[in-house]
């Protein structure tokens, strides 16, 4: 069984409660042991490094100290704590100086960054360390009667010096786990695009444009749903779809799902097991 430090993301503790429900249900199916990090604190999203690039670099270096405290690999399902944490990291690894003063500080709690621990994605651990071989082999209920729009947002892509795993202006992982579970992928070019999230309480109006374009390509490609490997993506596209498409002058609807969702149905899981219930698209 391989074993994960799991990093419990605020919008996953709060918003999106069935993303991490579905996670539980299926872990084990898959050989994956996904250790919780309860000790773990905000990773300050996109913002603190601008409001403190010091104590960015210290909670995200106590976020990793408590992994490698465990002697694994920190593991995320949100793109955002993602690109946030690695690219603390990569800071963290790049100045002796900066590690020592974090660490100074660290060594209070009896915890020490020291740069062992890989921060990953979960659609990344699927894909590279449980294969889609074995996924296929898992699969009870296989997605065959859906067209898929994937959407991965942009926080797993870019920027590429930090994220590096697909190409940003094609990627492709999403859409491989998608055809290992059974389901078509529909042509999609908003697949790589942002979903206006982080622009959303200071520019709604733009931001929700944003989503309405690629809510519509999605439902213009008669897709059956959009699947996406991120809460934030999935709290705009889901929560705030029927303010976004009325917006947009645009009456229809399309249900949103995360890749832990579409992975339990795969595996068999009910949708009452899984909290899809709790979508506010239905």
């Amino acid at each position: 069984m391989k074993r994960y430090a799991y990093y419990l993301s605020c919008i996953n503790e709060s918003m999106t409660k069935e993303l991490d429900r579905s996670i539980d249900l299926w872990q084990k199916d898959l050989d994956l042991e996904l250790i919780k990090l309860h000790e773990s604190t905000c990773c300050g999203g996109s913002n603190l490094e601008y409001v403190s690039p010091k104590h960015f670099a210290l909670v995200n270096a106590r976020n990793i100290a408590h992994a490698e405290k465990l002697g694994l690999d920190l593991v995320v399902s949100c793109n955002t704590c993602l690109m946030t944490i690695r690219t603390a990291k990569k800071k963290l690894d790049s100045s002796a100086e900066l590690k020592c003063e974090v660490n100074e500080i660290l060594k209070k709690e009896g915890l020490e960054y020291k740069g062992t621990s890989e921060v990953r994605h979960l659609l990344w651990i699927l894909i590279e360390d449980v294969g889609l071989d074995v996924i296929k082999s898992k699969v009870k209920v296989p997605l065959k009667n859906y067209k898929i729009a994937p959407f991965y947002g942009c926080h797993i892509l870019r920027p590429s010096t930090v994220l590096g795993k697909d190409n940003p202006l094609d990627p492709s992982s999403l859409d491989q786990l998608i055809e290992a579970l059974g389901g078509t992928t529909i042509p999609y070019e908003h697949k790589n695009r942002c979903c206006g999230f982080h622009t959303l309480l200071v520019a709604e109006e733009e931001s929700l444009n944003v989503a309405a374009e690629a809510l519509n390509e999605a439902i213009e490609s008669k897709a059956d749903f959009i699947v996406t490997p991120c809460p934030l993506c999935h709290t705009v596209l889901d929560g705030y779809q029927a303010k976004a498409l009325k917006q947009a002058h645009i009456n229809a609807s399309i249900p949103v799902f995360h890749l832990s969702e579409m992975v339990g149905l795969a595996l068999g899981y009910t949708k009452k097991q899984l909290g899809i219930k709790r979508h506010i698209v239905s």
